[in-house]
C-alpha cells in the first residue's frame, strides 16, 4: 500500500476520526454522478474507474475513511447524506448513523465489503438523523438495491448481511484503523530489512 496524498496532503497521515463520533471522509464520487472515481495511490490522483449505464447514478455522495483498511483490503466505504453534492477529493466531516454489513463475491472469492452510512456534520436536511433506523426503511432498501445492482454490472455479487446502528459503524472504523496501523507497521519493518 503506497502513501496516499491529495494536493500534497498525505491521506495516510490524516486521522480517521475528526471527533469522538465524527469521521473524516474523502469523497470520490459525488451524488448524481454516472462516473465512478477511485483514488489511485500510485499517481496520487483520482481517476475514472467506471461509468454507470444511462439512467443510473450514485444516490448520495460516496467516499472513504482515510487511514483505514476494511475486509476487502481497501479503505472503508461511506455513503454520505448531504444537502448538495460535494466534489471529488472533498474532505467532509461525517457523523456515522449506521452500516449495511455485506459480503462481496468476485471470481469465487468472497470478502467483507461493508457500507458505512453517514450524515455530513454540516448538513441541514438530515441534521436530526442520528441512527440508520431513523431513515425511511424504503430508502435504506433502495440504497442496498443500488449496491446490489452496481456490483452486478461489474460481475460481482453484493449480499447485504444486516443493518446496524452508529455504535457498530464506529466499531468498524476503529477495527479499520487498527488494521491500517498493523499493515503500515508491517511495511515499515519490511523496509528496514
Amino acid at each position: 500500500m503506497a502513501s496516499k496524498a491529495v494536493g500534497g496532503v498525505r491521506l495516510d497521515g490524516l486521522a480517521a476520526f475528526a471527533a469522538k463520533a465524527v469521521v473524516y471522509v474523502i469523497i470520490d464520487t459525488p451524488k448524481g454522478s454516472r462516473n465512478k472515481f477511485k483514488y489511485d495511490e500510485e499517481l496520487g490522483l483520482f481517476k475514472l474507474s467506471g461509468v454507470l449505464p444511462a439512467g443510473a447514478v450514485f444516490p448520495f455522495d460516496f467516499g472513504f475513511v482515510p487511514a483505514t483498511v476494511g475486509g476487502d483490503g481497501d479503505a472503508l466505504d461511506v455513503l454520505v447524506l448531504m444537502d448538495e453534492p460535494a466534489f471529488v477529493g472533498c474532505l467532509v466531516e461525517v457523523r456515522l448513523i449506521g452500516v449495511i454489513e455485506a459480503e462481496q463475491t468476485e471470481d469465487e472469492e468472497t470478502t467483507r465489503n461493508d457500507r458505512l452510512i453517514g450524515v455530513a456534520d454540516q448538513a441541514k436536511d438530515h441534521k436530526g438523523i442520528r441512527r440508520l433506523g431513523q431513515l425511511n426503511d424504503h430508502l435504506v432498501a433502495e440504497i442496498e438495491h443500488f449496491f446490489v445492482s452496481y456490483n452486478e454490472m461489474k460481475e460481482k455479487v453484493f449480499k447485504p448481511l444486516g443493518r446496524h446502528g452508529p455504535k457498530r459503524a464506529q466499531a468498524l472504523v476503529k477495527e479499520g484503523v487498527r488494521e491500517f496501523k498493523k499493515q503500515r507497521d508491517k511495511r515499515k519493518r519490511g523496509n528496514k530489512k
